[in-house]
């Protein structure tokens, strides 16, 4: 009797164990449900508050912008002055601008850092003609015979007719890809779209450059790749880093990079490195109060090297000036961050207008094709 006992109290002590185990545990994954469910909740509370701070970091960018030219007077843009990050000169050292500091700005119960590039140190791709492309072509090191088809299918692809030229691609090409597609026979509005164009679908390498070993294509990439071709080359620049879709269609000499700067016809790298030499001032360095930027191209050309001739046939490519400019607004509270967008164009120092506008919830070097990236886009 008294083991029969013993034994039904062991059997109780275990059912009571395995009891307190069991709710323990879902205690427990009660409670993190709880942590999880409060933190969306408390980022479903930000979202408001991000998306101000995202717009106020965009219309901080029109302000400086638009000062930039009411107050300096500077007949010219370049990377010493306060909107591409620099200190600006002595013009602007008693001015609004000189108080100026885009990254961590207070705002409510957040932050947000700013950078604004200009897209005039660019080529635009949508303007560029056969003689850029085959030069954007040799910069980046493409086998000559593969040159010309490749920028055929990119005129093919801008142009508004159906037309093909010779080695070119039009839509009966793309329709046997994998999803099928047609040619856009209009003007690019993002750059991206040039990895749909036969040639560069092949070889994103061509598009990303040395970029490309940071970048994971998407699947969607991966399929519509239209030959088989084996081992893929490796280039040191690539066409993201030459051409913009969205620019006046001239080159900013004052911000251009030193390869950006031999897409000018008769600039090789030696014109470009005394262009930048010429401009950074004394201690040689970009973006520093004693540059001393051009205040017209020809002035930049000269100083180059070339002479009056051929100055007189290559400025109609450059400029001094920027009017296109990317904007980016890290916006953050309590550490989650949201990552704004935008194009802008300035007409004058009034008119400083908001093209595009969208945020992602992954940073500007997260690679494309991230299955955690997700974003809203609000064209204006």
């Amino acid at each position: 009797m008294k083991a029969s006992l013993n034994h039904q109290r062991g059997i109780a002590l275990i059912i009571v164990m395995v009891s307190i185990t069991v709710l323990s545990i879902l205690a427990a994954g009660f409670a993190y449900s709880m942590k999880v469910e409060t933190k969306l909740a408390m980022n479903a509370n930000n979202e408001s508050e991000l998306l101000a701070l995202g717009k106020s970091g965009v219309a901080m960018a029109q302000w400086v912008l638009a000062q930039q030219l009411t107050i300096s007077q500077e007949p010219y843009d370049s990377l010493n002055q306060v909107w591409a990050g620099g200190r600006g000169s002595m013009m602007t050292s008693n001015s609004p601008l000189a108080d100026v500091f885009m990254d961590n700005i207070k705002l409510g119960s957040g932050s947000f850092s700013l950078k604004i590039v200009d897209n005039e140190r660019k080529m635009n791709i949508n303007t560029a003609d056969q003689a850029l492309l085959d030069q954007a072509m040799r910069l980046i090191g493409v086998d000559a015979g593969d040159a010309g088809p490749i920028t055929a299918s990119i005129l093919d692809w801008i142009d508004p007719d159906s037309g093909q030229r010779v080695g070119g691609t039009e839509s009966d090409t793309y329709e046997s890809a994998d999803p099928p597609y047609q040619a856009k026979d209009g003007p690019i509005d993002e750059l991206n779209e040039l990895l749909l164009i036969r040639g560069i679908s092949d070889f994103p390498e061509l598009y990303w450059g040395g970029a490309i070993t940071e970048r994971l294509p998407s699947a969607f990439q991966n399929r519509l790749r239209l030959t088989g071709t084996g081992a893929q080359p490796a280039f040191g620049v690539g066409l993201v880093d030459l051409f913009t879709p969205l620019s006046t269609g001239r080159l900013n000499l004052n911000t251009a990079s030193l390869t950006t700067l031999q897409m000018i016809p008769f600039v090789d790298e030696n014109v470009a490195a005394r262009i930048i030499q010429c401009r950074s001032g004394p201690d040689g360095a970009d973006g520093t109060e004693d540059d001393t930027p051009f205040r017209n191209p020809g002035e930049g050309l000269l100083c180059g090297g070339l002479n009056n001739g051929l100055v007189g046939q290559v400025q109609r490519y450059c400029d001094v000036r920027s009017r296109t400019f990317e904007v980016q607004v890290d916006a953050q509270i309590n550490g989650y961050h949201r990552y704004f967008f935008a194009t802008l164009t300035r007409n004058n120092a009034r008119d400083v207008q908001v093209l595009t506008f969208y945020w992602k919830t992954s940073p500007p070097a997260t690679t494309p094709g991230s299955a955690t990236t997700t974003s809203h886009a609000d064209a204006r």
